[in-house]
């Protein structure tokens, strides 16, 4: 077991076996999502409860709160308490403090984004709980209730920007996400010192909160799911919904290019050994994420054209009217002039 006292408070941060939790001889005022007696209400601990691998979605639905029964009883906490579940390992977990003026300010976060999603969209699955992202916060302060109703919307837009600062997309539509099916999130005061009005992203205490859970929610999940930075193009591709595999299926409805598995072959070979063309697909995808939102301006002019002539840049001094439509191919249009340029320079340069 590890311990982690919080300064100029009498609370304190426990790590143990599946656990970690903010435990305080005096109750914490706090706000949370936790599955388990969340809510606004002075409380003594905050725990975030890590799942058995073997515990499936069936389990957590038939009765979530076994864990935290069995947690309350390995950190022997009679009081009641606020709990939150998740499938990512504590062992994973990620501590940032930040400091203003007596003001000391602690976020904790176990992350993962599997079941990465964007607010809004159709999601048909529920019930999961892989990839959750968890955080616990504590302020040895004394906030007004919207201050810390505004500390929270805070804290949930750090924990956005950390998802856009690695580009996570929902695994639903490809889309960028905002967060996961299962977030919670808890904010712990101990209710100490002057009074704090002020929460939101651009005040004193607002800043270092978002600051610190911007940072651990990226450390949790590189640690949780491997180092985010860099990662391979497949993959980059695949999130958006974009994989080779389907950008072959889909160019083989032209019929003037090859079958799908001639497609997936040649695609491979080019993209492995042509940096160029991958930035280019890529940038492609990205351009595709303008379009889709209608963001690509209207001075720029007729899409169609403005796709083929992108597409061109790689075939250097390729004729715009011998470029094909391929009004069969249901790809996103800079994408799909892309990746059938790079198909034909491949050809032209032998790749």
């Amino acid at each position: 077991m590890k311990q982690y006292l919080v300064p100029e408070s009498s609370a304190k941060i426990v790590i143990k076996d599946n656990i970690v939790a903010i435990i305080s001889d005096t109750p914490l005022l706090t706000i949370s999502s936790g599955i388990y007696n969340g809510g606004y209400k002075k409380i003594n601990a905050i725990l975030n409860v890590s799942v058995p691998d073997d515990y499936n979605d069936k389990h957590l639905h038939d009765d979530p709160l076994n864990l935290v029964y069995d947690a309350q009883k390995n950190l022997q906490i009679t009081t009641d308490c606020i709990a939150m579940l998740t499938a990512a390992k504590i062992s994973n977990l990620s501590i940032a403090t930040r400091q203003v003026g007596n003001i000391t300010i602690t976020a904790i976060a176990t992350a993962g984004w599997r079941h990465g999603e964007s607010a809004g969209e159709i999601i048909e699955n529920s019930h999961y709980m892989h990839g959750t992202i968890n955080i616990m916060i504590i302020l040895n302060a004394n906030p007004t209730d919207s201050c810390l109703v505004s500390l929270f919307l805070t804290a949930t837009e750090a924990k956005t920007a950390a998802m856009t600062d690695y580009d996570i997309r929902s695994r639903y539509s490809g889309d960028v996400a905002t967060g996961t099916i299962t977030d919670s999130l808890s904010v712990s005061v101990t209710g100490q010192g002057e009074k704090i009005e002020l929460g939101g992203p651009a005040s004193n205490v607002g800043q270092l909160v978002a600051s610190a859970v911007r940072q651990v929610v990226k450390e949790a999940a590189d640690k949780q799911e491997g180092l985010h930075k860099g990662r391979v193009l497949d993959r980059r591709l695949s999130e958006r919904h974009l994989s080779v595999d389907y950008l072959a299926a889909e160019l083989s409805k032209a019929q003037v290019l090859g079958d799908q598995k001639t497609i997936v072959f040649l695609l491979e070979q080019i993209l492995k050994s042509d940096p160029v063309s991958a930035v280019f697909l890529l940038a492609a995808a990205k351009l595709d994420d303008d379009f889709k939102k209608g963001l690509i301006p209207n001075e720029l002019g007729d899409l169609t054209s403005l796709s083929k002539m992108f597409g061109c840049l790689i075939l250097r001094g390729y004729p715009l009217e011998d470029v094909p439509l391929l009004s069969e191919v249901n790809l996103p249009p800079f994408t799909k002039q892309a990746v059938n340029a790079i198909i034909q320079h491949s050809s032209i340069v032998g790749l």
